[in-house]
């Protein structure tokens, strides 16, 4: 079954929601250039009054390394999404066991570089590429890219970019992800869920591969 992580969680209701609905992982972006930003102290209010046995995901955009393994620490945090342009090094530092690497290609010819990045993360997750922002762009990612990096990868592959109920349903079919991450298809506006919309999408996306 299909794992769905709700991403740009920033307060402690849509939170208790996502989990209450079925989601395995929320995710709380702390990289200042996103209209979703949290601070590590924000986080850690939220994280300390959650429930147990669900995922709590950071991203994080070129953060200095030492920084993310704090910030995991003090916000209580059991993975760090690195978003930006981390390097397999990076990742090493922080922990294999610790690190989903996130790419953002714009093209077949660019996915082998996930090879770089086997034996220092645990996850690779797939987004749609933009030169203004990373990740919440709500424009869908070439899932024929997701095919080829699941062909060339042996790490779990998570697809991300554009997903909304209308198209989950036919994403999880074509590419047999082994999880899903959606942030602005299940808003009313950015950093605000909407509950109908993250009820639906967890249903449609947790069908079986």
């Amino acid at each position: 079954m299909t794992k769905v992580k709700i991403c740009g969680i920033t307060n402690i209701e849509d939170a208790i929601t996502a989990i209450e609905l079925g989601a395995d992982a929320i995710g709380f972006i702390i990289f200042k250039g996103s209209r979703r930003y949290v601070t590590p102290q924000q986080v850690r209010q939220i994280t300390k009054n959650l429930p147990p046995f669900v995922t709590k995901v950071g991203v994080f955009v070129n953060e200095d390394k030492t920084s993310v393994l704090e910030i995991l620490s003090y916000a209580n945090l059991d993975l760090a999404q690195l978003h930006g342009n981390e390097s397999p090094d990076c990742c090493k530092y922080i922990g294999k066991n610790r690190v989903i690497k996130v790419f953002r290609f714009k093209s077949k010819e660019e996915t082998d570089e996930v090879l770089k990045f086997e034996k220092v993360a645990s996850a690779i997750l797939l987004d749609t590429f933009s030169s203004k922002t990373y990740g919440g762009t709500g424009k869908k990612f070439d899932w024929e890219i997701a095919e080829k990096v699941k062909m060339l990868s042996a790490l779990p592959t998570i697809l991300s970019g554009g997903l909304n109920i209308a198209n989950v349903k036919e994403a999880v079919e074509k590419v047999k992800p082994y999880g899903i991450d959606v942030c602005s298809g299940v808003e009313k506006k950015p950093g605000i869920k909407e509950k109908t919309l993250i009820k639906e999408f967890i249903r449609i996306g947790k069908c079986k591969n």
